[in-house]
């Protein structure tokens, strides 16, 4: 790195500013390596539990060339295989055209092309002609096992066999999110698309908050948005700046300006979100917001506003039989907005609702990428909404106005950062010190694109 000699090894060295080398964005040959020195090392989410609820059911994930079978085998035990047959290598299930992934339910696995059979325990079953072999294939007949664990309501998958546990790897996040109780919340929607640029640029474009007075100029009049990023090993969070007397409980809900009714803006914001985003907030939020001005005196402190205003949605959700997890909170204001899980995935959470975003590589490509989103909140029991992987273009229209603004940098950045002119990204240490961490961590994988300390 020709900006210093002085890599950016531990998580002090993110307090001061770095240099990320473009090469990890746009270099065919770092995107190719990512295969064997991170896809296939790192736990990855891959699903949720209630997608296979019963013995039979199963799902896919593809990570590169890479595909998985997720099932749950007559035990109730969670299981997954690499989606080939052990015999020529033909995938044992195909992705309809179109599609994110395949679900299903079977009770067994059969290839398509000579028949070989599988149980949902993976083991072989039947083999036409298996007396041909002699049996020198009776002990690799078998699919081959996944590293397989859950934790927040996920399917995390790791395909490395000497892999560490789940739990170690994904410290602090479970300390820090299990009061949350996200495994009880379900999808509202769930979208995904092929978008042009890296998995990288795709991620990074959410966790900070840097670029929302840029992006999303519309939330200026509703108050500052400067936020704070920290790091935590692989991972990450971040969270708003606020001032010492508000509530650390409502310190991630609004932010106002000092000339703000906060009964109004409360009720504005909710709007906005709701109709131009469809993220952050649920219908009973919005309703209890839109309230305010009559249940409340103008004139109302703005901390007491958001009080009452989550006291109401809370009350509202109860009668309908969902009842919100409390938080200490000081916890809630520790926890932040969002957690950047390493090294694809994004969790906002909240009490009641909760966006996810994760990203990872189209075809081997560096300048192209699957993302995804979903939005996931509290349902009484039994009524929860059936929904599907919805593919989508990265416009507006398909996504809503508010992350059309986020993806309309994405591509931009991509193409810039193979310019001349561009020497690596330069993260804000305060703001943006998750984008460092993530490649602090990766180059750990890599042994390469370390960040680099950025001359003064």
């Amino acid at each position: 790195m020709s900006q210093s000699e002085h890599p950016a090894t531990t998580e002090s060295d993110l307090e001061s500013a770095v240099i990320i080398p473009p090469e990890a964005y746009t270099s065919k040959a770092y995107a190719q390596a990512e295969r064997d020195r991170l896809w296939r090392r790192v736990w990855l989410q891959a699903g949720r539990v209630e997608e296979v609820p019963n013995p039979g059911n199963f799902i896919t994930f593809d990570v590169g060339d890479d595909s998985i079978i997720i099932t749950r085998a007559p035990d109730n035990q969670l299981n997954a295989f690499h989606n080939v047959c052990p015999h020529r290598g033909r995938r044992l299930v195909d992705v309809p055209p179109g599609k994110r992934n395949a679900r299903g339910a079977r009770s067994q696995f059969v290839c398509g092309y000579h028949g070989w059979r599988f149980g949902l325990d993976g083991e072989n079953t039947h083999i036409p002609s298996q007396e041909d072999w002699q049996g020198a294939v009776d002990h690799c007949a078998g699919l081959t096992a996944v590293q397989l664990d859950t934790w927040g309501g996920w399917i995390w998958i790791n395909m490395d066999p000497d892999c560490e546990p789940l739990a170690d790897f994904l410290a602090p996040v479970p300390e820090m999110l299990d009061p949350f109780q996200l495994q009880n919340m379900r999808v509202r929607w769930r979208k995904w698309g092929i978008f042009n640029c890296n998995w990288k640029v795709a991620m990074e474009a959410f966790c900070e908050t840097y670029h929302v007075q840029t992006t999303h100029p519309e939330f200026n009049r509703y108050g500052a948005f400067r936020g704070w990023s920290q790091s935590h090993g692989k991972h990450s969070n971040i969270g708003y700046v606020t001032a010492k007397e508000m509530d650390k409980n409502q310190s991630a809900k609004l932010r106002l300006s000092d000339n703000d009714d906060p009964r109004i803006a409360t009720a504005e914001m909710q709007e906005y979100v709701w109709n131009n985003a469809n993220t952050n907030t649920t219908e009973t939020l919005v309703n209890a917001a839109r309230r305010l001005k009559d249940e409340l005196p103008e004139g109302t402190p703005p901390t007491e506003v958001l009080q009452h205003w989550l006291k109401s949605a809370r009350a509202d959700d109860e009668a309908r039989g969902m009842v919100w997890p409390d938080v200490d909170p000081e916890h809630v204001g520790k926890s932040g907005t969002a957690w950047q899980v390493f090294p694809n995935f994004q969790i906002g959470h909240s009490v009641n609702n909760m966006l996810c975003y994760s990203a990872r590589p189209y075809k081997g490509d560096p300048d192209q990428c699957i993302f995804e989103g979903a939005v996931y909140e509290l349902y009484p029991e039994g009524k929860e909404p059936e929904t599907e992987w919805e593919f989508c273009e990265a416009t507006a229209e398909a996504w809503c106005y508010v992350l059309g603004q986020d993806f309309s940098n994405m591509a931009a950045v991509q193409e810039g950062m193979k310019s001349l002119g561009f020497n690596g990204a330069k993260p804000n240490p305060f703001m943006e010190r998750s984008v460092a961490n993530l490649h602090r961590n990766l180059a750990k994988y890599m042994e390469a694109g370390q960040p680099c300390q950025l001359k003064k």
